[in-house]
């Protein structure tokens, strides 16, 4: 957090959101570990920071204030009205420029997976302060991104979920559909409706945007991949929607069996391409740990499957979750070998790390103490 200048004035910082939300993950796992340490305070003063950075326009833009557009004091109560920029080094696109796909990934904007992980960062800092302010910000952007990036991208096609939107969310700036999105978006907001219920009540539902998300969610939807990151985003979903229907919070029997099926696809592919493999100079060290993560929490929850909590989900259901929960279980030396390898101080001493080190960081120390980003005990 101090190489990225927390705490400093807005100018002096270098805010990424991805980054910054496995960073809270991370001080709020080890928090968990040490009640008495520093680490809750590191996160909320991060979370701040972030919304007052990436809650406005970006220094050089001709537009300034919050991305909102509200007055500055309204705007400090709802720093994510408008959303938050992804913390990009260039300029966003113009709505009417040609898209260069190169420089596209430099470039400035929305992502709505990244606002969705931000979702779950404010979803935990709620939980843990029991502070309903990070739980109405949470929500805020959970209704603001839905309205903006949930989109057709054609006359009569369905409503999907625009991979990379606008600052000012009024226009898509890459048409692409995210494989995963609809789904993240609607764990993320499956969960935020519980913490709002407990926490903040006279905040309104979410029934709306949820409804939506689970309507992109069905039976039909291929969500298996042979990117790490991707398959450590899948089990993490998987883990925190069975943590929701072990509380009773949420009814997702028919979808926890079939986002179990893709998850253990996925890592049954990821394992046998041996990715340790290769060296790791030329490896991504922030995908795997992403992966390495989410098999941290599917090895946690699997002996609580067998507990008589579970018994909101059908017979089928169990079983067939169950299956494939433990079938992923199984790879967890796997998630151990990632965290070790990346451990070693040759690994971290090679340009491929360096080039991605904040982020490298984050991820391996939310992969030491995963926690509180996996909603689990222990």
């Amino acid at each position: 957090m101090d190489r990225t200048g927390v705490g400093l004035a807005p100018h002096a910082q270098r805010r990424y959101l991805w980054t910054d939300a496995f960073a809270v993950f991370a001080a709020l796992g080890l928090h968990r570990s040490d009640p008495s340490g520093p680490y809750l305070a590191k996160a909320l003063r991060l979370a701040d920071d972030v919304h007052r950075v990436l809650g406005r326009y970006r220094a050089g833009d001709a537009r300034s204030g919050w991305i909102s557009g509200l007055p500055e004091e309204d705007g400090a109560h709802h720093p994510t009205a408008g959303g938050l920029r992804i913390g990009k080094p260039l300029p966003e696109r113009g709505a009417h420029d040609p898209l260069d796909e190169r420089l596209e990934w430099d470039r400035d904007g929305q992502y709505f997976h990244y606002l969705v992980v931000w979702m779950h960062a404010l979803d935990r800092l709620a939980r843990a302060t029991r502070d309903p302010t990070h739980a109405r910000h949470a929500v805020e952007l959970a209704r603001q991104s839905c309205a903006a990036c949930i989109v057709s991208l054609g006359r009569g096609a369905p409503a999907v979920v625009a991979w990379k939107m606008s600052i000012d969310l009024r226009h898509v700036l890459v048409p692409s559909v995210g494989q995963h999105d609809a789904l993240n978006g609607l764990v993320a907001l499956e969960r935020l409706e519980a913490t709002r219920c407990m926490l903040a009540p006279e905040v309104p539902t979410l029934a709306m945007e949820i409804d939506l998300l689970r309507s992109m969610c069905g039976p039909a939807s291929v969500w298996r991949t042979s990117d790490p990151l991707g398959a450590g985003g899948l089990l993490i979903d998987l883990v925190l929607l069975l943590g929701l229907v072990e509380r009773g919070a949420a009814d997702a029997g028919p979808l926890l069996a079939h986002l179990g099926l893709e998850a253990r696809r996925s890592v049954s592919v990821i394992a046998a391409a041996s990715p340790l493999a290769r060296p790791c100079s030329s490896r991504l060290a922030f995908r795997e740990l992403g992966l390495a993560i989410g098999l941290e929490g599917a090895v946690r929850i699997a002996p609580r499957l067998a507990r008589a909590a579970w018994a909101p989900l059908s017979g089928r259901v169990h079983l067939e979750t169950t299956l494939h929960i433990e079938a992923i279980a199984r790879h967890r030396a796997l998630a151990a070998s990632i965290r070790n390898a990346w451990l070693a101080p040759e690994a971290r001493s090679t340009a491929a790390w360096h080039e991605h080190a904040d982020i490298n960081d984050a991820m391996l120390a939310a992969s030491l103490a995963p926690a509180a980003l996996l909603d689990l005990d222990g």
